[in-house]
């Protein structure tokens, strides 16, 4: 789908959402084998600490580096919208503008969140997550470098969204496999001390990962360079346009508005997993990391839904962007459902690939059987969120975001899972006691029964939003 004229876009089949799915599904499944292998390699480094902290910093760490890819939102998600709305009309002189504007964008956003990052940023953070001790001061060490290189990730990123706009998932795949391929060893290295390489311990886990996606940005300028799918830079062309800014940041600031709703819910989230200790820290660090699994899953059939949703109706064909849509969902759910099984079934093996803790697996094991059940609604909210960006409806997702989780996962996350619920209000300088009141005290168990509610009501909000049919009168 890299044509640039209305009557060159394929028809849509099964076929074709599967083509595009498969390069983003692959890319999504190098991802979770670097997160895998940076999760086993923080669990058998010798630290002289306790490995519960280490395994609860990573869980931190893990959450804000969460907050990277949904920062990257405030570039990706126009991105990809503008450019497959602008390649389904067949302007493509105008597609390469905007990928032009896009890339200024990323380098201007990945320096604002480094200066952020080196003025405090990163400890004030962890100091909000409520990690405390030694457990603090590994997870403030470990997101330096990737802070510090991040403009190198946020042009790699955002490279990629236009050229998944143009149709194009394989490109994005190339560099995640050389990004992945570069990172395991790096980090490997850098953590062990193997061979030339300096032993940083775990810091040296994300010395790998934030060296890799230096690579990562320069190899997709490398492709944009030489004109990769139609899109092809110049340098006279790295001049700002307002006019394509605005449509890049008209679409891109509700998503990523969105996108850091949702990372301060999952911060809040965490720090109530936090109060409950460093063992249920861990095991929900483990936990999410093989939920992950199937979240991924579904972003990759997302990736295929945004795609054809935004050429469709560039190309004036509603009916076929909304056919996309429920194919991409269709799929995914069923993809999902099957990961789902698996939690189920092999959540006792899949946890004793990181621990032999009997306290770690005990809190861990009953939660990630439990989110098995949620792989269904978690696929609507997925994939119809972005079937949504990608005819540009980003504003009303935002009120889904803010009612599932701070009118459902958060106050339910308290009463579950807490024996006595005490909350500190902060007004004019002083501090407020709300409370106490009663918990039913289910710890971790509790916390993921809290998301699991709110990931079913935002899926079916989501998959009303789709069914009403507004988002395809959407300008963008």
């Amino acid at each position: 789908m890299t044509e640039h004229a209305n009557n060159s876009i394929p028809p849509l089949t099964w076929r074709l959402v599967i083509l595009l799915s498969i390069p983003a599904l692959a890319q999504q499944g190098l991802t979770f084998f670097v997160l895998l292998s940076d999760r086993w390699l923080a669990s058998h480094l010798k630290v002289e600490t306790a490995q519960s902290a280490v395994q609860a910093a990573q869980t931190t760490a893990h959450y804000l580096a969460w907050f990277i890819s949904c920062y990257n939102i405030l570039v990706t998600v126009g991105s990809t919208a503008l450019v497959a709305r602008v390649a389904g009309a067949g302007d493509r002189k105008l597609a390469i503008a905007a990928t032009h504007q896009s890339l200024i964008l990323a380098v201007i956003l990945g320096g604002v969140a480094t200066a952020w990052a080196f003025l405090g940023g990163i400890r004030w953070m962890v100091d909000l997550l409520q990690l405390r001790g030694e457990a603090a001061d590994y997870a403030v060490a470990y997101l330096m470098p990737l802070f510090g290189l991040l403009v190198f990730q946020t042009i790699e990123v955002a490279g990629i969204a236009c050229l998944i706009g143009m149709g194009d998932t394989r490109t994005g795949l190339w560099v995640t496999t050389g990004v992945a391929v570069l990172n395991v060893p790096l980090a490997w290295g850098f953590g062990w001390g193997i061979g030339p390489f300096p032993n940083l311990g775990f810091v040296g886990i994300a010395v790998g990962t934030a060296l890799s996606h230096v690579l990562g940005g320069v190899a997709v300028l490398g492709f944009l360079m030489r004109g990769r799918s139609g899109l092809k830079l110049e340098w006279a062309l790295f001049r700002p346009r307002s006019d394509l800014l605005y449509r890049l940041l008209r679409i891109s600031i509700p998503a990523g508005f969105d996108s850091l709703s949702i990372v301060a819910g999952q911060f809040w989230f965490l720090g109530i997993v936090n109060t409950l200790g460093n063992d249920a820290s861990s095991a929900h660090g483990i936990a999410l990391l093989w939920e992950g699994l199937g979240y991924l899953s579904g972003a990759a059939f997302g990736t295929a839904a945004m795609t054809l949703v935004g050429q469709n109706l560039g190309a004036r064909r509603p009916d076929q962007a909304s056919l996309a849509g429920w194919m991409a969902f269709t799929l995914g759910c069923g993809v999902m459902s099957v990961m789902g099984l698996i939690f189920f079934v092999f959540a006792p093996e899949m946890f004793s690939v990181f621990t032999e803790e009997e306290a770690i697996i005990a809190a861990g094991v009953p939660s990630l059987q439990l989110i098995a059940f949620a792989m269904p609604p978690l696929a609507s909210t997925i994939v119809f969120t972005c079937a949504l960006r990608g005819a540009g409806d980003t504003r009303v997702p935002v009120i889904f975001t803010w009612v599932g989780f701070f009118a459902v996962r958060i106050p339910l996350a308290y009463y579950l899972s807490l024996a006595e619920i005490s909350l500190h209000v902060p007004i004019m300088g002083t501090s407020i006691q709300l409370g106490p009141w009663e918990g039913l005290d289910l710890g971790l168990r509790g916390c993921w029964l809290a998301m699991s509610a709110d990931l079913i009501i935002r899926g079916l909000f989501f998959l009303g939003r789709f069914l009403r049919g507004a988002w395809q009168h959407q300008h963008v």
